[in-house]
């Protein structure tokens, strides 16, 4: 067996063609990319993966296309052309994962559903990432992560505390069903080590985000309680809130007793442990507004920074409420190599996410290969395929849309 030091990571030498557009696809295939596989990314000729548009952009190429589908080698296809479908069909032989976000139905009108490809090459591992997943009243219809949200609850609990509900900031509909996929597609390998036979992995958005509703969704049926917006506090749990110091703002997450007497102590204000309104949880979910003032009226007398450093040093729960520039400069995440680089011959240097996964034996370098060029690869997997080689594609976009699937 080749040692984990020749390998770049536990997928090495797994095969995977990617269908996939925009996030919540190319997220997942990026996941895979990182744990070791190798990606082919299949495009529109002519247009490429929407993302391709998206700024922010430098030196003419998006930025954001580039930090999804580095790693990753592209080729332009046209699944309705003779020729294209024939390379198209000669990927599948050799692959082990097709991944596609499409509409459900779009494949099979191309001819390429689950059923027809299993039947050609029943150990490929399928992996289909929807708005509302292949069955369902629902599967026919589009969706983007903002439908999913508000659909799935999300929107309903997320918000200033008696404000309308909101979407969450980061797009967790698409980037939730992406880690679902890539946990799908994974596990579906290893099932085939034991089975010998490829699975449908059917991931609907509208599905992953009820999944991370947690204690949202189980109060309503345990109480019939329905949850609102409630800001930063945790609706149950006290104090588990952001907090105003003299000059900033920290986030304070005490979950037991024993660190809420902790934090009574390391706040110079012992008696709060004891008050009859904040004795037990139940007690300080009930008084929170009190507790939190009581709190606020304490870190008013110095700095968030001087109290971080207080704080964590009685053992609380706690830490800065970073913007962006905040979270590039945390030294903790550098350590973790969760900043890295990559290379792009039109962008220059760009600064990407790393990736949260690390495992004992890979390495976890501070670098990464690009993204790809629109049609880059032709040649090199034409030639892989033992195929005649072909005019490379234009790089031009030639629509909002494309007209090919």
């Amino acid at each position: 067996m080749t040692d984990a030091s020749e390998r770049r990571g536990p997928l090495a030498g797994i095969k995977v063609l990617d269908l996939t557009r925009v996030l919540a696809g190319p997220y997942a295939t990026l996941l895979l990319w990182e744990l070791g596989a190798e990606i082919i990314k299949v495009e529109a000729p002519g247009h490429g993966d929407d993302t391709r548009a998206f700024p922010p952009t430098k030196g003419g190429e998006s930025v954001y296309f580039a930090s999804i589908n580095r790693g990753k080698r592209s080729i332009a296809l046209n699944l309705k052309d003779v020729g294209d479908r024939a390379v198209f069909e000669a990927l599948l032989a050799r692959a082990d994962v097709l991944v596609e976000n499409f509409q459900p139905g779009t494949m099979a009108r191309l001819g390429y559903d689950y059923a027809s490809v299993h039947a050609l090459h029943p150990r490929l591992v399928y992996g289909s990432i929807s708005g509302f997943g292949q069955t369902g009243p629902l599967a026919n219809r589009p969706a983007y992560d903002l439908i999913v949200q508000a659909m799935g609850g999300m929107m309903s609990i997320n918000g200033p505390e008696g404000g309308d509900p909101t979407r969450v900031g980061a797009s967790i509909g698409d980037l939730g069903a992406g880690v679902f996929g890539a946990l799908g597609i994974v596990a579906a390998l290893f099932d085939r080590q034991i089975s010998g036979k490829g699975r449908h992995v059917d991931i609907a958005m509208l599905d992953v985000q009820v999944a991370l509703l947690e204690a949202a969704l189980v109060r309503y049926f345990a109480t019939g309680v329905i949850s609102r917006p409630s800001g930063s506090r945790h609706p149950v749990i006290t104090p588990f809130d952001t907090f105003r110091t003299k000059d900033g703002i920290v986030a304070i997450a005490v979950a037991n007793e024993g660190l809420f007497q902790r934090l009574a102590r390391a706040l110079g204000r012992g008696d709060l442990a004891t008050d009859p309104r904040f004795a037990t949880l139940g007690a300080r979910a009930t008084h929170h507004a009190a507790l939190k003032a009581e709190i606020e009226a304490v870190l008013a007398k110095d700095g968030a920074a001087a109290w971080i450093v207080r704080l964590a040093e009685a053992g609380i729960p706690c830490g800065p409420v970073n913007d962006m520039a905040g979270v590039a400069a945390e030294p903790q995440l550098a350590a973790r190599t969760m900043f890295v680089t990559a290379e792009d011959p039109d962008i220059g240097e760009i600064r990407m996410i790393g990736n949260p996964v690390k495992i004992s034996g890979f390495d976890d370098p501070p670098t990464r290969p690009p993204a790809p060029n629109l049609d880059e690869a032709r040649a090199e997997i034409l030639a892989m395929l033992g195929l005649a080689p072909q005019d490379q594609r234009g790089r031009e976009r030639d629509g909002e849309k494309p007209a090919v699937w």
